[in-house]
């Protein structure tokens, strides 16, 4: 029974309004509700309508024998760990999971096994279902090639093998499938080879092809450009190559993103009233970006990223209000930024505008703060100049601001707080001044603050405290000064915090070590004086946890063990998803301050621990076993005080790869035996030192020594005042020879003379 004509009976359409309200269950954004315009008799009408819902029972459909036979022998074939196909017993079609039958002839018409976790192969037999017109297999692990018997069910208007493991080609048989509307083979990485040349006339009714995340390669068949019914067109991830040329009908979406494609950018015509997503990234498309693109009216997203592209932006390229998305960033765009996007700035919608990493030059123009509902913008990695717009804080839903990476000047406007919905602020590197203002404790959503590599002066506010979701915060390589405040204590989703090279003073505070997610604290190069603080190294989840599957060794082999990147992506809905990756040591770094005392032990317990530097501190006292750092692989106590013997157990630390304890006061023997050959020079500058060597007995590591000084109880002997002596001779004989040489010399001295 048609459950829409049931509906349309026993309650006029006249009297039922559909509202979309937004969902509280988690995964579901939008749910459908009913209203009725006319009260009593409406209710009346829906209310006798539950009632026959709830009186007639469900309806039993007879499953034909002959699919019952095809679809036990396709049973039989496959491997089905979580038991999901265990309902294939009787003979009602509606109990057999993802299973739809024609209701009177009991034919299967619809099978929709979607990530069941199923493998194995595909049994001839399932292709004798002649009446099969879906046929969806997504979300699985089958490694197999497509059946070319599929070929055979000729009903077919739906094919969805998505995200398996198909292997091989696609086979020439599915060319009968003159029904078929959907073809969807995305994320087979296996399957692959030239795109077959009739995939684009083999089907009058076909509209959406999807053969991205594959192994595809060679050019664009030709069918391809001319396939009239054609209307979503997805081919991203493969290997294809070519020029993209001109289709010649009205698509709504093309993906060519992830590619080899290169040539110039063609107009598009055909689908000026219809293409609404064109996504050419991260291909080699060069030229510039021809004015004719904003002829395309019904564009919402257009995404030309990762390109050969260069010129200047016409100011004749004026997009139509309805564009969401415009990224442009990662080519070679030069000149000034556009005044204008589009035609109409106080009806655009546009959500998300990136055109990052390019070569713009001048300032930012003022317009741009006039796009109200801006929820991302990305400008960093250019030439810009001049100070922030002022008037940036009209953007009340910007949710994302990175600027980094330019020649900006001035202060951080104070407006800015009027975008109190901001999750990220990104301002490094660039030539920023001034003071963090008080007043930015209004933005309580940000979670990300990098103001790091400007000249921004004074002291963090004490007011900072309220912004309380703060997991990223980067102020390092400035001109702040002054003791440090309970403000950061506040933001207790910390995961990476940097004051480094700054003009810090005073003691480091007790609540050091208090945030439970921290993952990197770097403090280096500052003034801070006193002892590190001994108390509870227990709290953060990250020092402690001793997790192998973070960053690899390469992080160390410089001083940035940190990158962060943002992404945003754009929903149907014009919804902005904000979304960052962390690529962090867990570690930290109190490096060259003027730290004194001894190393809490509590510090060498630390079992999730990746990179401590405590080096170039006044820090003394002994270093205890190490056994429990079980994840260090960078460990820099060099240039202090610390004493007594090197702990034998530090070779057993099998992720160490850098160790560095020169220029300390450290004795004894250092055994070969310990296995400290892999780390040459970690123990220079301790003339107490004896490491053994290979083949050579004990050397000391006195030598080099600190420039500059003489360790205790070492003298100069008689070789080293000759040598002294030799070398000072030398010098002065080459250097009177030099200067008489010298013809400008000579006039000179017997100028002087005369």
């Amino acid at each position: 029974m048609d459950l829409r004509w049931l509906l349309g009976k026993l309650i006029p359409f006249s009297c039922l309004r559909v509202c979309w309200v937004r969902s509280s269950v988690p995964g579901q954004k939008w749910v459908s509700s009913f209203f009725s315009s006319k009260s009593l008799d409406c209710h009346a009408l829906l209310l006798s309508f539950l009632l026959i819902l709830c009186f007639n029972p469900s309806h039993s459909v007879e499953l034909d024998p002959e699919d019952e036979a095809s679809l036990l022998a396709f049973k039989s074939s496959l491997q089905d760990p979580n038991k999901n196909l265990s309902s294939w017993v009787g003979s009602n079609c509606s109990d057999w999971a993802g299973i739809a039958c024609e209701n009177k002839t009991g034919r299967v018409v619809s099978i929709k096994l979607t990530e069941m976790n199923l493998s194995g192969q595909i049994n001839s037999g399932f292709c004798n279902l002649s009446f099969l017109e879906h046929l969806v297999l997504s979300q699985n692990n089958f490694s197999c090639s497509i059946p070319s018997c599929l070929g055979n069910l000729i009903r077919l208007r739906t094919v969805d093998l998505s995200r398996n493991r198909f292997r091989g080609v696609v086979p020439e048989t599915l060319m009968k499938l003159e029904n078929l509307e959907e073809l969807v083979l995305v994320g087979n990485q296996d399957l692959g080879g030239p795109i077959p040349s009739w995939i684009g006339n083999f089907s009058t009714k076909l509209q959406k092809l999807d053969l991205g995340f594959n192994s595809f390669s060679g050019e664009l068949p030709e069918s391809l450009l001319n396939s009239t019914s054609l209307k979503h067109l997805d081919l991203q991830n493969n290997y294809l190559k070519g020029n993209v040329y001109d289709f010649h009908q009205p698509l709504v979406s093309l993906n060519l993103m992830s590619n080899r494609f290169s040539g110039t950018l063609p107009c598009f015509s055909a689908c000026t009233r219809s293409l609404t997503v064109l996504n050419l990234a991260n291909n080699s498309i060069f030229g510039g970006v021809p004015t004719c693109i904003a002829s395309l009216r019904a564009l919402v997203q257009l995404n030309l990223s990762s390109n050969h592209l260069t010129y200047k932006m016409s100011p004749r390229l004026l997009f139509a209000e309805q564009l969401l998305v415009l990224d442009l960033s990662n080519n070679d765009l030069y000149g000034p930024l556009p005044s204008m996007i589009v035609e109409t700035i106080e009806k655009s919608g546009l959500v998300l505008l990136d055109l990052s990493h390019n070569r713009f030059s001048g300032g930012i123009p003022s317009k741009i703060t006039e796009l109200r509902s801006l929820q991302a913008l990305f400008l960093s990695h250019n030439l810009l100049v001049g100070e922030i717009p002022a008037r940036i804080g009209n953007l009340t839903y910007l949710q994302v601001i990175d600027l980094s990476y330019n020649y900006l000047s001035g202060s951080i406007p104070l407006n800015i707080v009027g975008c109190f919905q901001l999750l990220a602020l990104i301002l490094n590197n660039n030539n920023l001044s001034g003071e963090i203002q008080p007043e930015l404790d209004a933005l309580d959503s940000l979670k990300i603050l990098d103001i790091s590599n400007n000249m921004i002066s004074g002291e963090v506010p004490l007011t900072l405290a309220g912004c309380k979701s703060l997991e990223i915060v980067d102020f390092s390589s400035n001109n702040l000064s002054g003791n440090l405040n309970d403000a950061i204590t506040k933001w207790s989703n910390l995961r990476y915090l940097s004051l480094a090279r700054n003009k810090f003073i005073g003691n480091l505070p007790s609540w050091l070590f208090a945030f439970e997610v921290i993952q990197l604290m770097d403090f280096s190069s500052n003034k801070f004086s006193g002892p590190i603080p001994d108390v509870n190294f227990n709290i953060s989840s990250n020092f402690n946890s001793g997790d192998t599957s973070r960053p690899s060794n390469e992080a160390f082999a410089t001083k940035e063990v940190v990158n962060f990147k943002v992404s945003t992506v754009v929903d149907v809905g014009s919804e902005l998803q904000f979304n960052y990756d962390l690529s962090s040591a867990v570690g930290i770094d109190l490096s060259n301050n003027l730290l004194h005392g001894s190393i809490p032990e509590g510090l060498y317990s630390l079992e999730g621990l990746q990179y401590l530097n405590l080096s170039y501190n006044s820090l003394e006292g002994q270093v205890p076993g190490l056994e429990k750092m079980q994840s260090i692989r960078a460990l820099d106590l060099s240039h202090n005080y610390l004493s007594g013997e090197i702990p034998g157990n530090i070779s057993i630390l099998e992720d160490l790869t850098l160790l560095d304890l020169s220029y300390n006061c450290f004795s004894g023997l250092v055994s070969e035996k310990q296995g400290f050959g892999r780390f040459p020079g970690a123990f220079a500058g301790n003339p107490d030192l004896c490491v053994e060597s290979s083949g050579e007995g004990c050397r000391s590591s006195g030598i080099p020594t600190v420039p500059g000084k003489i360790s205790d109880g070492e003298t100069e002997g008689p070789i080293s005042v000759w040598i002294f002596c030799l070398s000072a001779f030398v010098s002065f004989y080459f250097g009177t020879v030099s200067l008489l040489c010298s013809a400008r010399a000579r006039n000179y001295f017997l100028h002087t003379k005369a």
